[in-house]
């Protein structure tokens, strides 16, 4: 894993293990981490993960509409 230093303001009231896990869950929402990396970037399990999703306003099921669509019309 790389290291990035994130300066934040002061009146951001995140620690450290929060801004992470903020961090981790965008990125899981964004498509951007899989629901495992997001977890270990975390520090978290997987189930320990996917239950603090919804503290971030976060949806454990990051499937867009389209794709739902899709697959649908295609069954």
């Amino acid at each position: 894993m790389r290291t990035v230093v994130l300066n934040l303001p002061e009146n951001v009231d995140l620690d450290e293990r929060q801004t992470v896990r903020f961090l981790a869950a965008k990125l899981y929402e964004s498509g951007k981490l899989s629901l495992g990396h997001a977890a270990e970037l975390a520090g978290l399990s997987k189930v320990a993960f996917a239950e603090i999703l919804s503290d971030f306003n976060v949806s454990l099921f990051n499937y867009p509409a389209s794709e739902i669509i899709q697959d649908a019309a295609a069954i």
